[in-house]
């Protein structure tokens, strides 16, 4: 067991050794290391102002991940490289060709949120080959607000920092810090301070359950990106170096996926299941938070609108939770409870996620609605799981949603409604909406108004019969397409 947190700044190794277990990598940079470039904003990781590039070692050279820093720990950073703004340009100064396109389409007004841009920006150019247009770069940049000046001038330098070969001092120092990294990351659990007052950071699942079930009440965290301020807690467990949590088993039948894998290693996976979850992981946050953010995080977390438990739901997935040597696996449906709670018990740790597959008689749709069209809360979230008998009317039905009550829930009124009738039958979608208004209670909130909230479910379950019933989606959405537009007759 290791006694010190490791990572690479600037060709140097770092190591420390007496660090406060809630330390963010914004509180090291600024305080300890007095690289004020990185600036905070939000403090609550959804503007994207502090956004830093993590680098780690892969087959071919080293893959920088944007991440922001007022949320993500140092203790979870081991066996990375960390590349702040002023770490960019040559050390002549030149500027790098992200700085300088930025400069050139004067897409810098206060500044105060460039820094982050640019750090989104820097990962972009290290991740392509090829000139961008302008919804790729649109995309990079999602998770980073600016308020003061439009973004188009962002896009622009996006569009013309990668119109040129790649070549920066990063890219040309690749090999040998691809070595340095994979040199540091040695396998070993991590412990920092006493049992009092400690940061963990274990490699193993053996040595987490044990940590788990001797510190119950510690803080637990994956990417550390729920919403509200880091835990204020002396104990802090991390867990996204726990290998066993990064394991998928892609089966015929179902797919089971480790916690802790982030949200953008579980998309290729989520997306082969069905189109509609890989845009709803898309829509769930910016890359910074895609990039954190785990699977286990999501069911945990997302206990009102979360758009990924409501569409477990729909897919009946099941949460397999280990406590010391036993495991046990439960449906996701008996995870919450009606009152927001989850069903983990003190010193239980979720282990995987089993996602069943569509079958070919069944038919799947997600959606999501919400004040921002992506990286925001979702005020309405849901999820339909459809299977049709040989005569083409249904004979089950799966309708979950979230937003409507304090936890992701089923609307099983709404799915014996539809069952026996086609797609396409508005009487049965009128029973349906009409056992909807009954079944849930809901009371306005910040996100929407009770009737507004129960008319987009609603609004919801239609469009997903409408498809269903074999409606093309060019027809029924702006984005989110199923299908080539060569697809789409007439």
């Amino acid at each position: 067991m290791r006694d010190a947190i490791r990572f690479v700044r600037n060709g140097r190794v770092i190591e420390l050794s007496d660090l406060q277990p809630d330390v963010t990598l914004l509180d090291y940079l600024r305080l300890i290391e007095g690289a004020t470039g990185t600036k905070e904003g939000c403090a609550d990781g959804s503007c994207g102002t502090c956004t830093v590039a993590v680098g780690r070692p892969v087959e071919d050279g080293v893959a920088y991940a944007p991440a922001v820093a007022c949320r993500t720990l140092v203790g979870q950073v081991d066996a990375a490289e960390i590349v702040a703004i002023e770490d960019i340009a040559e050390d002549d100064g030149t500027l790098h060709p992200v700085q300088a396109a930025l400069v050139e389409s004067h897409a810098s007004q206060c500044g105060f949120c460039i820094p982050g841009m640019a750090m989104s920006l820097f990962c972009l150019y290290h991740a392509t080959t090829d000139q961008v247009d302008r919804s790729v770069a649109a995309d990079w940049i999602e998770g980073n607000l600016c308020r003061c000046n439009g973004y188009r001038p962002v896009i622009d330098a996006a569009i013309h920092a990668t119109a040129e070969p790649r070549g920066d001092r990063h890219l040309r120092a690749q090999p040998e810090m691809a070595a340095a990294l994979r040199a540091l990351a040695d396998g070993d659990d991590i412990f920092l301070g006493d049992q009092k007052r400690f940061l963990a950071a274990p490699a193993r699942l053996e040595t987490l359950v044990a940590l788990r079930g001797s510190y119950p009440d510690a803080a637990l965290l994956g990417g550390g990106l729920g919403r509200g301020p880091l835990p204020d807690q002396p104990r802090i467990i991390v867990t996204n170096r726990v290998a066993e949590l990064q394991a998928v088993e892609d089966g015929d039948e179902a797919v089971v996926l480790g916690a802790g894998l982030s949200l953008a290693a579980a998309m290729p996976w989520l997306a082969g299941i069905d189109p509609d979850l890989g845009a709803t992981v898309l829509r769930t946050g910016g890359r910074q938070w895609r990039h954190a953010a785990t699977l286990a995080g999501a069911i945990v977390a997302g206990t009102q609108a979360g758009e990924l438990p409501a569409a477990l739901l729909a897919l009946e997935a099941r949460v397999t939770l280990r406590k010391g040597p036993q495991e046990r696996t439960v449906a996701v449906e008996s995870f919450f409870a009606e009152d927001g709670r989850t069903g983990l018990e003190p010193g239980e740790v979720i282990v995987s996620i089993t996602i069943p597959r569509i079958r070919p008689a069944q038919a799947f749709r997600c959606y999501r609605v919400g004040k921002r069209f992506d990286f925001g809360p979702a005020t309405v979230a849901g999820a339909f799981r459809i299977q049709t008998d040989a005569d083409g009317r249904i004979d089950q039905a799966f309708v979950a949603f979230g937003g409507l009550a304090p936890a992701p829930r089923r609307a099983r009124a709404a799915e014996a409604a539809l069952i026996g009738a086609r797609p396409r039958d508005r009487a049965a979608w009128t029973t349906a909406f009409a056992a909807l208004r009954d079944e849930f209670t809901l009371v306005g909130n910040s996100r929407g108004s009770a009737r507004y909230r129960i008319e987009t479910a609603q609004a919801l379950l239609g469009k997903a019969m409408i498809e269903i019933g074999g409606t093309p989606v060019r027809r029924t959405r702006l984005s989110g397409f199923r299908e080539a537009a060569a697809d789409v007759a007439g």
